[in-house]
């Protein structure tokens, strides 16, 4: 296999059909897949299929938690990031204006893209001084970490472009910190010619952004496929998942080295944190290798959610879909208002599950 496009994975999807035979070929079968017909929008037993948006990847709950901050993966053109109201399961468009701000990203970056942004990942952090910011993984214009302040907006809230940081590879998800500065996962920074990017083998790597030193690469981070990241309250841990190698990773920030790992039955993409402190994972479960290359809407593949232990590390398997085709391309589970709300990288939905 050729070796891809350094890109994101789950931006082949916006390059089917070739994008999708890739994978096929790839992926070889891995199981766990199927392809049965998607359900309805609405209640499916216990849960609740809600349609109306398009690959919602990643989430973030707004601070007086009646929304969920909504990254529509792949878009650059149109709506990119909305909200979703947790209270009327509607979606709309989060208001988007741009103001330069000394301290937010890098000191040359002056120019926002505006509603060009073609988000991925995201993490909303409270900065030093009380201000929400909001980091953006964007794929659009400049590969890039655009970074925006969220303010009330009567009743629900908007975004303030405020800065960016070039990334010296693409990003895919990234933990936010209070000082502006943050860790982001390059999931393809190593790939090297005709490596299969489902071998397991090291693709990508995790890298520190500061202002006063600019991006670094972690040592010891060099893992297959790295996805999702999240850091703990202290700043002292990162956790970071491994797609391909179906895996999770502990990393010491201030010691810069892995301390431990463990290990799912799917591959794990965003990670988010629970209400209790413990970390939520979600993903599929394999890729089809026989899914028609000219679909629009792929095959659709099994899922997990599963909640881990910070300190130990325990996974614990929380919610499987058992054969039930709610939702294609799971990338993101996370808590709130006693439910999950389950988003993924392609479609028209996201899933609502009991808690």
């Amino acid at each position: 296999m050729k070796k891809p496009m350094k890109t994101t994975l789950h931006a082949f999807y916006l390059f089917a059909p070739f994008a999708l035979l890739l994978l096929s070929q790839a992926a070889q079968a891995q199981p766990g897949a199927f392809n049965p017909p998607v359900l309805d929008c609405g209640a499916q037993g216990a849960a609740t299929v809600v349609c109306g948006t398009r690959a919602p990847e990643d989430f973030e709950v707004t601070p007086d938690g009646k929304y969920l901050i909504v990254a529509n993966f792949g878009r650059g053109t149109d709506v990119a990031l909305d909200l979703f109201e947790l209270a009327t399961q509607r979606f709309t468009e989060i208001p988007l204006s741009a103001a330069v701000q000394s301290g937010w990203g890098q000191a040359d970056c002056k120019n926002s893209i505006g509603t060009q942004v073609s988000p991925h990942g995201l993490s909303l952090t409270q900065r030093t001084g009380g201000a929400w910011q909001l980091y953006v993984v964007n794929h659009n214009v400049r590969e890039s970490m655009e970074i925006y302040e969220l303010q009330q907006d009567g009743a629900a809230w908007k975004l303030v472009w405020r800065g960016c940081v070039i990334a010296q590879e693409p990003y895919n998800d990234v933990a936010a910190l209070p000082d502006g500065s943050f860790v982001a996962t390059r999931p393809q920074a190593i790939m090297h010619e005709g490596q299969n990017l489902f071998d397991g083998e090291p693709s990508g790597n995790v890298a520190v952004w500061t202002a006063a030193a600019g991006e670094q690469v972690l040592p010891g981070s060099d893992y297959g496929y790295p996805n999702g990241v999240v850091v703990s309250q202290d700043g002292l841990y990162a956790y970071v998942s491994g797609w391909t190698t179906r895996s999770i990773h502990q990393y010491d920030l201030t010691a810069k080295k892995e301390v431990a790992k463990s290990a799912f039955t799917f591959m794990p993409d965003n990670l988010t944190w629970t209400a209790g402190g413990k970390l939520l994972a979600a993903g599929i479960k394999g890729v089809d290798g026989n899914c028609p290359a000219d679909s629009q809407n792929p095959c659709l593949q099994g899922f997990g959610v599963a909640e881990v232990e910070p300190g130990s590390l325990a996974v614990s398997e929380i919610y499987d879909n058992e054969g039930k085709a709610l939702i294609n391309g799971v990338s993101v589970a996370i808590e709130v208002g006693g439910a999950l709300y389950v988003g993924s990288f392609q479609g028209d939905r996201l899933v609502k599950l009991p808690r």
